[in-house]
């Protein structure tokens, strides 16, 4: 079988030395890739340079991207001629387009102007006491798997911060129907620790558990060879 899975945080760029990005290290998705390559898959893995990455493997094939552009542009071919997707990166939600002093934010009668903008030197000054950083939201990639590749299985993630259970499964529930997945992973951060990785997995009849990474792993490799031998 040949899964692809995606892994890590992405990072978008204020100016040549300054970024956003986020805290996700790439462990789950380090271990679910190795968890599928000890049933003798072969594993296409999309990460960052800084993630947490298995270890060599003749099955193992590692694409490293940065931004969401990157990623998406990589996945657009690859899920193609993959039977699974297994996508736990955590994507940025936004990228900066420009970034200015307060000053001239003030001063403007029209702060459309700014969003035509880019910030085309290496550098940013950081002379201006404060900043304005302009946002723009980045292509929701999970909601294009299923154009790019009808027939591949999907496995989602969902992170939320701070929610009652029935929130979280609700907000996955939603993104399992609205992306045809086959399981969507949903957790909390405040669930999240070295020791502690408390997540359900939500399917289409029912609702699974898991205390740790090596859990989440393991039942996926379950469902996933299960349903293939059906």
């Amino acid at each position: 079988m040949k899964l692809l899975i995606t892994s890590g945080g992405t990072s978008e760029k204020i100016d040549q030395v300054r970024s956003i990005t986020n805290h996700s290290t790439g462990r789950l998705g380090a271990l679910i890739a190795e968890s599928f390559l000890t049933q003798g898959d072969q594993v296409t893995l999309i990460t960052t340079q800084s993630a947490v990455k298995p270890a060599a493997h003749p099955n193992l094939t590692i694409q490293i991207i940065e931004n969401v552009q990157d990623l998406l542009e990589t996945m657009q071919s690859l899920v193609k001629i993959h039977d699974v997707l297994i996508h736990s990166m955590a994507v940025s939600d936004y990228t900066p387009i420009y970034m200015t002093g307060f000053d001239q934010i003030t001063a403007s009668q029209d702060l459309t102007e700014f969003l035509n903008k880019t910030n085309d030197q290496g550098k940013i000054s950081s002379k201006d006491e404060y900043q304005v950083l302009f946002l723009k939201q980045t292509p929701k990639i999970i909601s294009q798997v299923k154009k790019w590749n009808p027939d591949i299985r999907l496995i989602g993630f969902k992170l939320l911060v701070d929610v009652s259970k029935e929130e979280l499964l609700s907000v996955a529930r939603a993104s399992f129907i609205k992306n045809k997945a086959e399981i969507i992973v949903a957790n909390d951060l405040y669930d999240i620790s070295n020791n502690q990785h408390h997540a359900y997995l939500v399917k289409e009849n029912s609702v699974i558990e898991a205390s740790t990474k090596e859990e989440i792993a393991q039942q996926l490799v379950t469902h996933i060879h299960a349903k293939d031998n059906l």
